[in-house]
């Protein structure tokens, strides 16, 4: 039986964020309405130690999560120590099992503080990031190698200010533009500071693209999947790569196809073809998110190896992809769709918050302690 053996030295992990998983954060977000709180979410909080011993068993040697903001500096230009320790903790924890971080500074919540001065609309708020970006960059300077400067801006600022379902709830293609802009400047400012303090650290945006087929590439492609990295295009190391869908234009969606427990379907030669565009970039690119909704883990195991074969054939056909990040370790606050939705290769008891390995997470160590996908 023939195996896809993947590059020497590629990193496995999979990928969390703060406000999904930690529990009790005060931001933008858990002051939004009951729906919008997380709560005690997991209480990875106190509980990351376990949770990355997980990581260990599944023979990971790297993981992504996310510092939050709103904890290390809770009140304008004051920094909470403790916080910065807690997460110097996470890290040398990751380091003791082995486990390359990769860290995400922003993950869509605010400061309470900084969302009151209108967030990323503010004139100055690139200027309030790099603040934060500085201090914990230089915190941690000895630890971190990866820096992931932005998640997702495109999905953020659509549903944040274009649709206006998640805080600050603006409805308005003006704000949206200019929150992107804000977003471009923050990430240029960002990864210059990072450089300056760590010259050989690598430092990169996250972009969530979608596969387009017929007229919708024409149309939406450029705008969606290109237009934020084309504006920052020499200020990154490096690409993380977020893919979840493909769309048609017969209904937005592909005929045939498996979905998930949100209603997604699964279109796993998409990841191809997003990464064949991303090509042209001529820069390592990381997936940084990939998984899907799936409470009874009916379908995890088959969607990573089927979405790891087409990755495959994007490495044979020249694309430099490093590493592969299943989204998520564990169960999650899945934003506005609160915590029914189930990401998790690890499934969390949310009345115990006791943790158990679903049967995925056995088939994705194999292939992580192989670095291949059997066929």
């Amino acid at each position: 039986m023939k195996n896809l053996e993947f590059p020497k030295g590629f990193y496995w992990g999979t990928a969390t964020s703060a406000y999904q998983i930690e529990g009790g954060i005060k931001n933008d977000w858990s002051e939004a309405g009951k729906k919008y709180n997380a709560g005690l979410a997991c209480d990875h909080y106190h509980r990351f130690e376990e949770d990355f011993d997980f990581a260990k068993q599944m023979n990971n040697n790297a993981h992504r999560f996310s510092i939050e903001w709103a904890r290390v500096e809770p009140e304008e230009g004051k920094f909470d120590q403790k916080e910065l320790n807690h997460y110097k903790e996470v890290l040398l924890a990751l380091k003791q099992r082995n486990l390359e971080p990769f860290v995400t500074l922003y993950h869509w919540t605010l400061p309470i503080w900084f969302a009151e001065k209108g967030g990323w609309l503010n004139k100055d708020a690139p200027k309030y990031f790099e603040r934060f970006v500085e201090k914990v960059v230089r915190e941690y300077k000895g630890l971190v190698k990866f820096w992931i400067t932005l998640n997702e801006p495109n999905i953020y600022a659509s549903h944040s200010f274009l649709i206006g379902g998640w805080p600050p709830f603006i409805k308005s293609w003006q704000k949206t533009k200019l929150a992107l802009n804000q977003l471009i400047e923050a990430h240029k400012t960002a990864y210059k500071i990072i450089h300056k303090i760590v010259p050989d650290a690598q430092v990169g945006p996250v972009t969530n693209n979608i596969w387009y087929r017929g007229i919708l590439k024409i149309l939406l492609d450029y705008k969606w999947n290109h237009w934020f990295l084309e504006n920052i295009k020499n200020y990154f190391d490096f690409i993380g790569l977020n893919y979840y869908f493909g769309y048609s234009i017969s209904g937005f969606i592909f005929k045939g196809k498996e979905i998930s427990d949100l209603g997604w379907k699964i279109v796993p030669d998409g990841i191809y073809h997003v990464l064949m565009d991303l090509k042209k970039y001529n820069k390592p690119i990381y997936i940084t998110e990939n998984g899907l909704a799936d409470a009874k883990d009916a379908k995890r195991a088959k969607f990573i190896i089927d979405h790891l074969k087409w990755v495959y054939k994007a490495i044979e056909e020249g694309v430099n992809i490093q590493g592969y990040f299943h989204w998520s370790l564990i169960d999650n606050f899945e934003w506005d769709k609160g915590f029914a939705p189930r990401f998790g290769l690890i499934e969390i008891d949310y009345k115990t918050l006791k943790r158990l390995p679903r049967s995925s997470s056995k088939i994705y160590a194999e292939i992580c302690k192989n670095n291949a996908v059997e066929l």
